[in-house]
Formats: structure tokens, C-alpha cells, sequence
């Protein structure tokens, strides 16, 4: 426990023997035995664990200001808080003092009197107000905003709100106990580090002595270890979990002071009040050392101009200590002093107490930051003195309902549990084991990668589009759920085969699966990336979706016809793009008298962007025949023509003027079809397949005599064929 600094008694000189000549030397003073481990603690406590959870349990209202301000981050908010004032407060100090009179109601500003009372105020006041409202909801606002921002992600609801701050809880506390074990189990080497040292043989033979009397005295039978620090002038005294530290101006002393100096100490000793102030200052550990550069820059270099622009950079830290972990942990602080004051009251020595409080400010100093802020918060001398007075004194004393004894400083200990403790926490073990393991179950069956690559190909085996898209984190962007869940479910869809995750490779909150299947009766491979989710399951469990998009199919026929497992696929203007999962589906065109389009089989692997669809519709076998046979009855139709150029006909006789003309067709051309639609064909002539047709008739000549001829040529034969239903039209093309 710590206290500021003390001033040395009046008529003290500025250099004092480092030792008293009253010293004794005996020739043998054994030096103090060697420490390791939990040595030198405190007698009374069945075990070191039942020591360090007295210490540790004692203070709660010390160890809530310390959690709260650390982990609740109230610096940062205090410094926001701050800053979005003062912007909220110049915001308002130009607002209100421009606009306020305006917010006035018509009815009120031309009320007699009235109207120019409030007109007046608000004119000379409103920047004021405003400025002052302003910067007390800024204030307000930018203070709750650091204290609630943590948990805007807690999409789960409270639960999730709970296990955060329950593991938050855990995590403080973890660290308060880590950091006590460290203060104790080093604190030789860290007093030595501070300046202590062993005492000499004089030392120790002029102290143990007095040291061991008031312990006795104290029903203690063992004292902590003993430690020098040399300074001549005041006399301190610290004590530690191990260890009592006290300077060699202390020497000096009588030994009436020496022994109240050590029953005071022996009490913070044996009540562990260093386990209590080492837990506090744990728990808070991250605000203990942001608090701990300026205190050493102050303590450092006193002057008020470094105080003054320490205090501006680092007033966040100074005002939470102060204001919020001070007030909380002094009340703890203040009753160990009382407690330990009274220690001088069983040993004998309330005289020499009584004395070295009227002469000195205080007997111990910390090091510290922490001890100079918090531990140093001592009840004032006055009061100490008229408590160890009204402890002292023989009829109050007599009258007390609690006399001072041994047991009401010290109290009982007692074993780490009773049974009963002991059962209702091996319950609570056992629970929290069970629970634990029931949860790492559930997460390793169900919410593991491994698990959500399962589930995703278990869903297209069997055909529920529904459920692997919940496994997917693009899920939820498809539009026509229900055209994608027909197409799954439609004759021609085969799902992945033989699935087989060959390995894992995870990367934080990243993963990616190399799965092999079977596809379109082919062995592959493929990787398959995950995401895990933000949100959390029942607030325990964060499982895994695949990322990555779906394949969107990309087909430049679209309309009626086209069909896709036997559902009929919108066209390309009807929406956005059709997306499809992995499998096998099976495509059909359309089909008319003049064409047919043979189905075809399109493979989605996963992990693919697009999937192609050509349908190339081809000529039916019988179309080419029924063309064939539409342009021969239209040859033949020609044919009867007894003119030389029969209209809209592939043939005319070009000789002179030309009578009572017959056709005969000699060699039908060959045609060719070419579809250049579903529906539509062109008809052509190959060069080398040309018609053969014969005219016969008789011409006049100029002296009007007539002559018969016979002529024969090559025609060929051009046009569209189209289908109408069940049937095929020709249309020659016109000349």
C-alpha cells in the first residue's frame, strides 16, 4: 500500500548515519534465507491459492471501476465525447443565436408584452442556449457512441450481446490473475530492479529483532522477507505480497516508531492488501500503462508547464483514473489503512503510531503511477488518529461491541471450499465440460467447411435448389427461384456424382475445398471457395457458405421452343440472366416441318462463371423431299405455259416472236436447302445440277412466212421455303 511522499521531521539534518549506533552486531547475524516461489507469505492460509483468492475476491467495487473504464473504453469516449461537444456546441452557438427568435409560434411573438420579451431573450441568449444544448447532446452522443459501437454487430440479438460481455468478462479476469502471479512470483527481482537490496548484517540485526516481536505479538509465525532501500532522510516504509521495504532513515528511528511502522506493515501483509491492489491493477492492465507514461513524465520532471501539456495530451486518462477507478477502489484502500493501524493496537505500540502520524505526512510512497493516483488514497491523519484513539483507549474499548483481536483483523481463512462449494463447482465444471463439448460437436458436424460443402452437394442430389442455395452466399440474389428450382427438379437435370473433398485449406475466416466428382461421365476436379458467416447461429456457432457466383447461362436462343429439361426459357428481354448450379441439364429446341434441333447436353461445373447453349436447328431429313416436290409441281405448273416467257418462271425462249410455244422439262434441277431459320430455308441451284427444259413452237418471219423450232436450255431454281404449321410452302424468288 502507498502513500505520497513524507517530510522528514523538523530539526532533521540534511545527512543522517546510515545506521543507528544503538545497532547491534552480533559476530553470528545469519543473513535471511533464500525466496522462490510463494516463500515468504503470509501464515494463516491453508494454501497459496486460497491466499491469492482472498486477495483477489476482497475488492469488487476496485475491480468494477477497472473493468469498466478499460474495457468500456471511457478515455476514448470521454475524448470523443469532447470533441463532438464542442462541434456540437459551435453548431448551436451560430444556430441558435441566428434562427431562435423564428422557432417562436406567430401566436406568442404577437402577444403584447409578451411577444417582445421572448423576441429580446432569444435574440441576446439564443447562441448561448444554443451552444450549451449543443454541446451537451454532442457530448451525450459521441459519449455513447464508443460505449455502444462495440456491439452494433451483435446481429444475433442479446444472446450474442451476453456472450460478448461475458467474454469480455473472462478475458479481464484472465489477465488480472496473470498479472497478479507475475507481481508475485517476481517480485524479488522487481524490487531489486526498484532500487531494494538485501539488508547488511547491522540492518537486519537491528530490525529483525523489533520485526519478529511484533509478529509475535500478532500471532503470526513467520514475518515477509525484509528489504533496504537507501535513503537517509525519510523514513518509508512499503509493503509488498512478499516483502516489507523500508528505507535506512528508518534506523534512525526509536524503536517504539520502528515497531508501530512494522505492525502496521505486518497487517497489510497478512491481510494480503498487495493481492487486492495487484488484481485491480491487472483487470485494468491496458489503463494502467497508458496512465503510467504521463504520471512518470510528471513525477519525472516537476514543473507546472509539463504538467500543464501532459494534462492536454493525456486528460482522458488522468480524468477516468481520478473520477472513475479512484473513487471505486479508495473505499478498499482506506479500510486496510484503518485495519492495518490497528495492528499497533494488538502489539502494544499505539504510542509510538500516534507519534509518527503527528510528525509525518506519511511513512509509505509508491513507485508507480498506479500507486501515486490510486493506492495512495489514505484516510487523512486526523481521522486515523481519532480511530486508533477511540481502539486504544481502555473504557471504549471495554464498551466496544468488537474489541480488537487477531481474528477480527485477520478473520478465518479457512480451507479453499467447503463440500459443498466444492460440489456445486465440480456441477458447474462438469457443465461447462459437457456444454463445451456438446457445442465443439455440434460445430464439427455441422458447421465446418467440410460440413457446408457436404450439405451443398447433398442438396443437388437430391434436387432441392432451395437448400443449396442457403449453403451459398449469393443465395439470396437470385431472382426466379422458382425457375431454377423447376430445372432441378425437371427429368433431364443429373446432380454431381462421387463427391469426394480431397483436401481443406483454411486461411482465417477464408477456405477452399478441392472436391472432386463426376460430371457428364467424366472424373474432375475442382476448388470450391467458402466464406465464414459474420452472423452466428444460436449465438454460438459461425458456420461456412459457398462464395463465389453462380453460372449464368448464356444462349443466343431464346423463346418459344427452347426448353431446358423440359421448361420453357424466357427470352433474353424478359429478365435478367437465367443462373444455373452445378449438373447436367438437358436442352431442346424447337421443331417444325422444315427443321428439327437435336438436344443437347450443357455440363455446369462448379465454380464455372457461364455455360454455353448453341441449339443449331438442322433440316429434317423429309423437308428436303416435300422442297423438292413443291418446286417440281411448280416447274410443272410452268411447264403448261404455251408462252415464250411464262411469268414468274426460271425459264423463257429469247428467239424472235415465237407461237403457240410448248415446254417440256427435260432433267429436273438438283436444288439444295439451307435453313436460315427454324422456319425458313433458302432453296438454291448448284452450278453443276442445272435444269434441262426444251420450248417447241414456230416463229414469223419479216416476209411473214412461219417456221417451227426446237430449243433447249439450263435453268436453275431459287427461292424460300418455309414451314406453316405441319406443312411447307415454296416461294420462288422474283426475277
Amino acid at each position: 500500500m502507498t502513500e505520497p511522499h513524507s517530510v522528514p521531521p523538523e530539526g532533521t539534518p540534511p545527512t543522517v548515519p546510515q545506521l543507528d549506533v544503538r545497532a547491534a552486531e552480533p559476530p553470528t547475524a545469519a543473513a535471511p534465507p533464500p525466496t522462490g516461489g510463494f516463500a515468504d507469505r503470509p501464515p494463516g492460509y491453508p494454501s497459496a491459492l486460497v491466499w491469492l483468492r482472498a486477495g483477489i475476491l476482497r475488492d469488487w467495487r476496485g475491480v468494477l471501476g477497472a473493468f469498466v473504464a478499460t474495457w468500456f473504453y471511457l478515455p476514448l469516449a470521454l475524448l470523443l465525447a469532447f470533441w463532438s461537444g464542442l462541434t456540437f456546441a459551435v453548431t448551436g452557438l451560430f444556430v441558435g443565436g441566428l434562427g431562435a427568435d423564428d422557432q417562436v409560434p406567430q401566436v406568442l411573438r404577437d402577444a403584447p408584452l409578451i411577444g417582445s420579451l421572448l423576441e429580446a431573450f432569444l435574440t441576446r441568449s439564443g447562441g448561448v442556449l444554443g451552444g450549451v444544448t449543443g454541446f451537451v447532446a454532442g457530448f451525450l452522443i459521441g459519449f455513447l457512441a464508443v460505449l455502444v459501437a462495440p456491439w452494433l454487430g451483435a446481429e444475433d440479438g442479446a444472446f450474442t450481446v451476453v456472450t460478448g460481455l461475458v467474454g469480455t468478462v473472462a478475458a479481464a479476469a484472465l489477465i488480472g490473475v496473470l498479472y497478479t502471479l507475475y507481481r508475485v512470483l517476481l517480485e524479488p527481482r522487481l524490487l531489486v530492479v526498484s532500487g531494494a537490496r538485501q539488508p547488511s548484517r547491522r540492518e537486519y540485526a537491528r530490525l529483525s529483532p523489533v520485526l519478529g516481536e511484533c509478529a509475535r505479538r500478532l500471532g503470526l509465525d513467520s514475518v515477509p522477507r525484509l528489504l533496504m532501500e537507501d535513503d537517509p532522510v525519510l523514513s518509508n516504509a512499503r509493503t509488498y505480497a512478499r516483502h516489507v521495504v523500508i528505507t535506512t532513515a528508518v534506523l534512525t528511528e526509536p524503536d517504539e516508531e520502528v515497531a508501530a511502522l512494522f505492525s502496521h506493515e505486518l497487517v497489510h501483509w497478512r491481510t494480503g492488501d498487495e493481492i487486492t491492489s495487484a488484481f485491480v491493477r491487472g483487470v485494468g492492465l491496458p489503463l494502467t500503462l497508458a496512465h503510467a507514461l504521463p504520471t512518470w513524465l510528471m513525477r519525472t520532471f516537476p514543473h507546472p508547464g509539463t504538467n500543464f501539456v501532459v494534462f492536454l495530451f493525456f486528460w482522458p486518462v488522468l480524468l477516468t483514473m481520478r473520477y472513475v477507478v479512484l473513487p471505486l477502489h479508495a473505499r478498499d484502500v482506506r479500510a486496510a489503512e484503518y485495519r492495518a493501524d490497528l495492528g499497533t493496537v494488538l502489539t502494544g505500540h499505539v504510542d509510538g503510531m500516534r507519534r509518527v502520524l503527528e510528525r509525518r505526512l506519511s511513512f509509505e510512497t509508491g513507485r508507480s503511477g498506479w500507486d501515486e493516483a490510486v493506492c495512495a488514497t489514505h484516510p487523512p491523519h486526523e481521522l486515523r488518529l481519532d480511530a486508533l484513539e477511540r481502539a486504544s483507549a481502555p473504557a471504549v474499548a471495554a464498551a466496544a461491541d468488537e474489541p480488537v483481536t487477531v481474528e477480527r483483523l485477520f478473520g478465518h481463512s479457512g480451507p479453499v471450499g467447503t463440500r459443498r462449494t466444492w460440489l456445486l463447482v465440480g456441477a458447474l465444471v462438469l457443465a461447462a465440460c459437457v456444454g463445451t463439448g456438446g457445442l465443439g460437436v455440434v460445430q464439427w458436424a455441422f458447421f465446418r467447411p467440410q460440413a457446408t460443402v457436404d450439405g451443398y452437394f447433398a442438396a443437388l442430389a437430391d434436387r432441392d435448389s432451395d437448400a443449396a442455395l442457403g449453403f451459398r452466399s449469393d443465395g439470396s440474389g437470385v431472382t426466379d427461384r422458382k425457375l431454377l428450382a423447376q430445372l432441378v427438379r425437371g427429368k433431364g437435370y443429373r446432380p454431381p456424382t462421387d463427391v469426394e473433398i480431397t483436401k481443406m485449406d483454411r486461411d482465417g475466416d477464408s477456405a477452399t475445398a478441392t472436391v472432386a466428382y463426376r460430371l457428364a461421365g467424366e472424373r474432375r476436379t475442382t476448388e470450391v471457395a467458402l466464406r465464414r458467416d459474420d452472423e452466428a447461429t444460436l449465438g454460438f456457432f459461425h458456420g461456412w457458405q459457398v462464395s463465389g457466383g453462380l453460372t449464368s447461362l448464356d444462349t443466343p436462343i431464346a423463346g418459344p421452343g427452347v426448353q431446358l429439361n423440359g421448361v420453357a426459357l424466357p427470352g433474353a428481354a424478359e429478365g435478367p440472366a437465367l443462373v444455373l448450379l452445378p449438373g447436367e441439364y438437358t436442352a431442346t429446341g424447337p421443331a417444325t416441318a422444315l427443321s428439327e434441333t437435336p438436344s443437347e447436353i450443357v455440363a455446369v461445373a462448379p465454380g464455372q462463371s457461364t455455360a454455353a447453349l448453341q441449339l443449331a436447328p438442322v433440316l429434317k431429313p423429309t423437308a428436303g423431299e416435300a422442297v423438292e416436290a413443291q418446286v417440281r409441281a411448280w416447274l410443272d405448273e410452268c411447264a403448261t405455259q404455251t408462252v415464250a416467257a411464262p411469268p414468274g418462271c426460271p425459264f423463257r425462249y429469247y428467239g424472235g416472236s415465237a407461237q403457240k410455244v410448248t415446254w417440256k422439262i427435260l432433267e429436273y434441277p438438283k436444288i439444295a436447302v439451307e435453313l436460315t431459320g427454324p422456319a425458313s430455308a433458302q432453296v438454291l441451284t448448284p452450278s453443276e445440277t442445272q435444269g434441262r427444259v426444251q420450248a417447241s413452237g414456230t416463229t414469223t418471219s419479216y416476209l411473214g412466212t412461219n417456221t417451227p423450232f426446237t430449243d433447249e436450255d439450263e435453268f436453275t431454281v431459287a427461292g424460300v421455303a418455309t414451314a406453316d404449321g405441319d406443312t411447307i410452302a415454296f416461294r420462288p424468288a422474283t426475277n
